[in-house]
């Protein structure tokens, strides 16, 4: 019996975000576990405002919108503080459409090392991802720019399995629990809520929508 689809909307910063997004769809179509299958509605759009006017859509629609807080640097945070009113103004355009937040501190690379190795260590440039990343995936890159070249990128998808996913999103609970345990502050604009501190993340969320929407153990109940 053909399984129905579920489809799902996003606009994401990168390619990164973008092949690794199209690499999941792929899994969960091919998965015997999934009850649904996916389609990927997933475009490369930094502001989620023009994102919500070139979508055509019937009905109430969620989109995700994937993207960075690289840095609390006042034009990193002005941007930040940027995209999530864009979010909020996509929501009041007259569309029935609702605006998920994925974001990543400071960086998808992050959520990239969850799925093989924990990353609770606090950091301070971006591109410090690279030694977790070469080891978290046996690899020996010399630059972050050498990390995300196409070949490179979707060699590391290569090696992944939805089994790395589920352990992406419970070491991803695990941070974010960490935060909620110590007591850290959590910053709050609208409905949207985050950390400034690193590591945080709401992407693992995002997927965790996903995989239950399809009925993907251990999320099918």
């Amino acid at each position: 019996m053909m399984k129905e689809s579920k489809r799902f909307h996003f606009s994401v910063e990168g390619e990164t975000e973008y092949w690794y997004l199209k690499w999941l769809s792929k899994s969960i179509n091919a998965s015997p576990d999934a009850k649904f299958k996916s389609s990927f509605d997933c475009k490369i759009e930094k502001d989620p405002l023009s994102r919500a006017k070139g979508i055509s859509i019937l009905g109430e629609t969620e989109i995700f919108h994937i993207f960075d807080r690289e840095s609390e640097e006042p034009g990193h945070v002005r941007q930040f503080d940027m995209t999530l009113r864009r979010m909020k103004e996509a929501e009041g355009i007259g569309k029935t459409i609702t605006y998920t937040l994925g974001y990543s501190n400071l960086a998808f690379d992050l959520w990239m090392v969850l799925h093989k190795s924990d990353c609770t260590g606090f950091l301070n440039y971006r591109h410090q991802y690279l030694n977790p990343i070469n080891s978290a995936y046996q690899e020996c890159f010399s630059s972050m720019d050498e990390y995300k070249r196409e070949g490179n990128f979707k060699r590391l998808l290569a090696q992944l399995t939805l089994d790395d996913v589920r352990s992406a999103i419970n070491r991803a609970d695990g941070i974010m629990e960490m935060h909620r345990r110590n007591g850290r502050p959590e910053q709050r604009y609208g409905k949207y809520r985050y950390y400034t501190i690193n590591p945080s993340l709401s992407i693992g969320d995002v997927v965790k929508s996903i995989f239950k929407q399809c009925k993907i153990p251990p999320y099918d109940r």
